[in-house]
């Protein structure tokens, strides 16, 4: 069997598996509360691409496939309820813990608190400008791909959302991204690129991430009509493929926003959201907003620019360790489905890089 079929089995028999278990978890701890009907399971599908701004070099393309569970009270969650009983303790630790988590004492003795758990299947691939060269060619950007499985969990009530994925891959020609573009090049009648036997070689990754977000109210109506929010994050990423350090936040203005903290492209932690409460506009059937972000990343490592980490692997780039992007996009809402554009410039990630780079997002929401 093609080992891409492989993969598509595997995450519908996760999917399927983890909704039978979860759904005998949630009968076992009682029923969950909810507002409105804002607390089903999520399908979200990312696709970023440097064509929406007539390039096709350096990042070229992403694409992620993320499910989330339904929200479930966390102390019904075993895992989720041995940390929270931590958390809710008196010492010294367990408080400066709290106060990193962005929950309250209070929250979790009264179980404002939610959990979900998800799966995602990401693939990155990279390439040159010049496409005709065989080899890399001088200061240009080393062929890469680089394809992974995350699993996550995630804790979260109206204010704050704390994200964990373990995130198993590989980089090199196993991540079939070669594959992945001679296809959607064929399709749409592409030229080839012609160096991919040139890439960066095979080896197996393991990354641990943690994002946060916290929601900033900027301007809230009674009415939830037009209304303005947005949110703060930070994470890092600590693994084989990527070590990085990144913080940002942006911006939501519109009529009915959404009450999600919902991702507006690919990241490590990249899910759909849905607060433990409804927010405003979730009354409305539909929403229509714009949206405007910065992020700032401090990279110690990515093997698409230096190499794998345990081979000894010269990928004729050096690596910029500071990174920063402005993205710029809208989103829309009809009932269950939601689609949002984003478009993001990006400062230069190695040194021989001629000015920065710019792509677009398209992410495509489902309630399931």
């Amino acid at each position: 069997m093609h080992p891409r079929m492989i993969i598509l089995l595997a995450l519908a028999w996760f999917i399927a598996g983890s909704q039978a278990l979860w759904g005998q978890e949630a009968a076992d701890s009682g029923p969950v509360e909810r507002s409105g009907s804002e607390s089903g399971e999520y399908l979200t599908f990312y696709l970023d691409n440097d064509l929406f701004s007539g390039e096709d070099q350096n990042y070229t393309n992403g694409v992620r496939l993320s499910w989330i569970s339904a929200n479930r009270p966390a102390f019904g969650y075993l895992p989720a309820r041995q940390v929270l009983e931590k958390l809710s303790g008196a010492d010294e630790a367990s408080s400066a813990i709290r106060r990193l988590s962005g929950f309250e004492r209070g929250d979790l003795k009264q179980g404002n608190v939610v959990v979900n758990y998800g799966l995602s299947i990401t693939q990155f691939m990279f390439t040159p400008i010049d496409f005709e060269s065989p080899v890399q060619p001088p200061g240009e950007r080393r062929y890469a791909g680089w394809l992974g499985v995350g699993f996550s969990l995630h804790a979260k009530n109206e204010r704050v959302l704390n994200s964990a994925e373990l995130i198993f891959g590989t980089v090199g020609p196993r991540s079939f991204a070669q594959e992945a573009q001679d296809f959607i090049h064929d399709i749409r009648d592409i030229q080839r690129f012609h160096g991919w036997q040139d890439q960066v070689p095979n080896e197996f990754t393991l990354d641990l991430s943690f994002v946060q977000k916290r929601r900033l109210r900027f301007l809230e109506r009674p009415e939830r009509s037009f209304s303005m929010d947005g949110f703060a994050e930070w994470g890092t990423r600590l693994g084989t493929f990527r070590t990085v350090a990144r913080v940002g936040g942006f911006v939501r203005l519109g009529f009915h926003l959404p009450a999600d903290f919902s991702d507006p492209r690919i990241s490590a932690t990249a899910y759909s959201h849905r607060f433990f409460e409804s927010g405003h506009g979730t009354d409305s059937d539909w929403s229509i907003y714009g949206l405007a972000g910065v992020n700032a990343a401090g990279v110690l490592h990515d093997a698409t620019l230096d190499g794998p980490l345990f081979k000894n692997f010269d990928t004729g780039i050096t690596r910029e360790p500071w990174v920063a992007e402005v993205y710029l996009g809208f989103g829309m809402r009809w009932k269950s489905l939601e689609f949002s554009y984003v478009h993001t410039f990006r400062s230069g990630e190695f040194k021989e890089q001629d000015g920065g780079v710019e792509f677009g997002s398209l992410a495509l929401r489902v309630r399931l």
